[in-house]
């Protein structure tokens, strides 16, 4: 039994966290859901007597020649679409540090170092499956996780996941997609071009300016925007780093003691509808699309050495590499988990943390180029591997659900009928925290 006094491990947040993340999770949740859908429609397309039709729709390319924007629709999903969905990361991630319950180091610290493991260990697989071959720059491609595709797979299972366990997912995601866009920034920019990058910076400093003075127009912001994105894109860095940078723009506390959402969170309300419900699904749309050719055409896709390292990275690298680190921070910090949860809880939240499609795939794309026969190996081994988690997560965290169900039950419980639970009440050891309360002092 944990010794009283220890720090606990994915204790449970404020109440305003809480109702914050939790309706995050119903927003990703049904964008999960919708980019299953459109996965599963490309695929059905793709592998049709109409395949060419969806090879056409895909190849299309729409876009000013002269601004070098002439790109395929498949392109505009993965630079421009996405762009919105890193915009929409950014905010978030700045908001948990700033404000969230992740501004304490102490509980930022296991989902950090957690989705640091994530990445690390899924990338040194890959690349010693790949070692000596020509697949070794998709090194990686096994190294995101996917939230809205996790927490579309535990609404359709039906898991009472705890409010915990679920912001300890959806925070980790958070900083792999973080993670995923330094990689992409360091690692997958083919030719850099300077002048287009320094002048991208006039936009940005502009958009800044505008927004840490709080102003909403979107009239002003919104050129300032695509301007960013088109000289970032046109430098050769790929154009969802823009996304990111603008979302790091964003102030997220009020100037004044006000009551209301502050800039970064009124922009993640108006945005995060359009990157879940729109953005992403065309994406999986456009990128999902693999022609597999039969068995024999799975086969021989599944057998290539790039394709193998993505679904042991995936499977192993992420389970092993999140699990790991969160034990270790466990036994260097003394610390257990909170009241009960159990390490099989951390363990199947791991393996759901293989699930890596849309930023996957954009790599994959990234790596071996859209089109080639390695991307679509790529492709099938993603969906594969994101399948393959997908079920083995499905089978613990199905075991547990009574216990969720428990714990979610106790959480509902307002004996004093004031609108918040119980267990949110300041606990008598908190009564010193030096923290802000997210109705504390002006910003």
């Amino acid at each position: 039994m944990p010794q009283a006094g220890r720090s606990k491990l994915l204790r449970r947040g404020s109440w305003a966290e809480a109702r914050r993340v939790a309706e995050i999770l119903r927003s990703e949740t049904v964008g999960g859901l919708l980019l299953l859908t459109g996965a599963v429609f490309a695929l059905a397309w793709a592998n049709s007597p109409w395949s060419g039709a969806y090879a056409s729709l895909r190849d299309t390319v729409v876009g000013p020649h002269a601004l070098h924007l002439d790109l395929s629709l498949g392109s505009w999903a993965a630079d421009g679409l996405l762009a919105i969905f890193f915009f929409v990361a950014g905010l978030e991630l700045k908001r948990e540090f700033v404000a969230g319950d992740l501004r304490d180091p102490r509980r930022a610290a296991v989902p950090v170092v957690a989705a640091a493991g994530g990445v690390t260990l899924p990338a040194l697989l890959y690349t010693a499956v790949n070692v000596g071959g020509d697949g070794l720059s998709g090194w990686a491609v096994p190294t995101a996780t996917d939230i809205a595709f996790a927490l579309a797979v535990l609404a359709v299972i039906g898991s009472a996941l705890p409010p915990a366990l679920r912001t300890f997912l959806l925070t980790l995601a958070v900083v792999d997609d973080l993670l995923a866009i330094v990689i992409i920034a360091l690692f997958y920019t083919d030719h850099l071009s300077v002048w287009p990058l320094l002048a991208a910076l006039v936009p940005l400093a502009a958009f800044t300016v505008l927004v840490q003075r709080r102003v909403r127009a979107w009239w002003l912001l919104l050129p300032l925007a695509v301007l960013t994105w088109a000289l970032v894109h046109a430098s050769g860095v790929h154009a969802t780093v823009a996304g990111v940078l603008l979302g790091f723009a964003v102030p997220v506390l009020r100037r004044t003691p006000t009551p209301g959402p502050g800039l970064a969170e009124h922009f993640e309300h108006r945005f995060r509808p359009i990157s879940a419900g729109f953005a992403v699904p065309v994406f999986a749309f456009f990128a999902a699309g693999v022609t597999v050719d039969g068995l024999d055409g799975l086969r021989t896709a599944l057998l290539d050495r790039a394709a193998i390292g993505i679904v042991v990275g995936l499977i192993a690298g992420k389970t092993i590499g999140i699990f790991l680190t969160t034990w270790v921070i466990a036994r260097f910090t003394r610390a257990s988990l909170d009241e009960g949860l159990a390490w099989i809880d951390v363990f199947g939240l791991a393996v759901l943390a293989g699930i890596g499609f849309t930023v996957s795939l954009l790599i994959g794309e990234l790596a071996f180029g859209a089109g080639s026969d390695r991307d679509e190996h790529v492709k099938v081994a993603v969906l594969t591997g994101s399948v393959l988690a997908a079920i083995l997560a499905t089978a613990i965290l199905r075991v547990r659900n009574h216990v969720y169900r428990r714990i979610r039950q106790a959480e509902a419980v307002d004996a004093d009928a004031d609108g918040i639970p119980d267990v949110y009440q300041p606990r008598p050891e908190e009564a010193e925290d030096p923290r802000p309360r997210p109705s504390g002092p002006p910003a």
